[in-house]
């Protein structure tokens, strides 16, 4: 039977990211945030109090039974995605998972057939592609207004990656993943680029690891072959920052190339063009508001999950979509480890 509102929403996971999510539901009409999980019972309870939430648990298959909800919120890390998946699909139960999906490509494939057997919907909650700016730049886009479309770069810069205390006040697991900043980061801006882009048909990629207190990369570049000579190009170093009030609200700058004109994204959330054969940038006003993660683009990504499960509206980054990211994330491991330039067949396939 269809869903209808109010969608009963519950979480697993209270840990730092959460709370742009919980926030998010917290502000959403047609949306009962019923139930938060975690196994550290007093930080469910603490986001409970904070957003309204009226029931804690920290058993996730307690709360699935007792809660019986539409729609399930994972917000762990990816070591736990695989078996909280098997859990919401053995119930039933439409699920959302946070990036980065599951550990491993053949993982996140394994997981997206345990959901299509069991007929769920599976979303990743992949947010970026939300952020207003890249909605703006992508409407700019639409309506022609760059010409031909040569290029765009993203310089990555948050500058919390120094030092043997990098990441522990925030997001510990981040020391000891063995893929770090492809999987973890720039996974965003692979599903951004091809958002922006469309599909690449080639990927190169060199990273580095540069902070030794971490187990994976933290310093890379790669660059995507969409075709007709449309190259992206990302450029990460997360011990590097950029100018901004808040780097993490861009997580840095963004240029891109057109015939008629260019674009530039700043750290403040600021849009800049500059007609061809000019020499001012010239400000974009667009509406935007700083709140939430990244412009809201957490609550932007919720909001747009639940038009579609009560509307019927499009969906972007279901789960078995999703994967084509992953694909090239994997191709982008591959081409550092071998010196070498990956073909892709234009969908994300290696």
């Amino acid at each position: 039977m269809p869903a209808t509102a109010p969608l009963k929403v519950v979480t697993i996971g209270a840990g730092y990211f959460s709370r742009f999510h919980h926030d998010g539901w917290a502000r959403m009409d047609r949306v009962n945030l019923a139930a938060v999980c975690d196994a550290d019972r007093a930080k469910a309870e603490a986001y409970a109090r904070e957003f309204g939430v009226p029931a804690v648990y920290t058993d996730p298959a307690e709360m699935i039974a007792a809660e019986k909800p539409d729609l399930v919120d994972i917000i762990t890390p990816p070591a736990t995605h695989k078996a909280l998946i098997e859990m919401t699909a053995a119930a039933g139960i439409d699920t959302i998972c946070q990036k980065a999906f599951c550990r491993t490509l053949d993982e996140a494939r394994e997981a997206v057939e345990i959901a299509r057997a069991a007929g769920i919907l599976l979303v990743v909650h992949e947010n970026f592609r939300f952020s207003p700016w890249f909605v703006e730049i992508r409407r700019l886009i639409d309506t022609g207004a760059f010409g031909d479309i040569f290029g765009l770069s993203f310089r990555l810069r948050p500058g919390d990656g120094q030092g043997p205390r990098a990441y522990l006040d925030r997001q510990p697991y981040f020391q000891t993943m063995d893929r770090f900043l492809i999987h973890e980061t720039a996974i965003h801006f692979i599903d951004t680029f091809r958002y922006l882009l469309g599909e690449p048909q080639s990927v190169y990629a060199d990273l580095r690891r540069l902070n030794p207190a971490i187990v994976g990369e933290d310093s890379g570049i790669f660059v995507m072959d969409h075709g007709g000579g449309v190259r992206a190009l990302f450029d990460g170093n997360r011990l590097s920052d950029h100018p901004a009030d808040n780097r993490r609200l861009t997580m840095g700058e963004l240029f891109l190339d057109g015939s008629k004109m260019a674009l530039w994204l700043d750290g403040y959330g600021k849009l800049f063009t500059r007609p061809f054969g000019t020499n001012d940038w010239v400000p974009h006003d667009y509406e935007w508001q700083e709140i939430g993660f990244a412009g809201d683009a957490v609550r932007a990504t919720e909001a747009h999950i639940v038009a579609h499960i009560l509307d019927g509206a499009p969906l972007h980054n279901s789960a078995a979509d999703y994967i084509a990211n992953l694909v090239i994330e994997d191709a982008i491991y591959r081409s550092s480890a071998e010196g070498r330039r990956i073909a892709l067949d234009g969908g994300g396939d290696a």
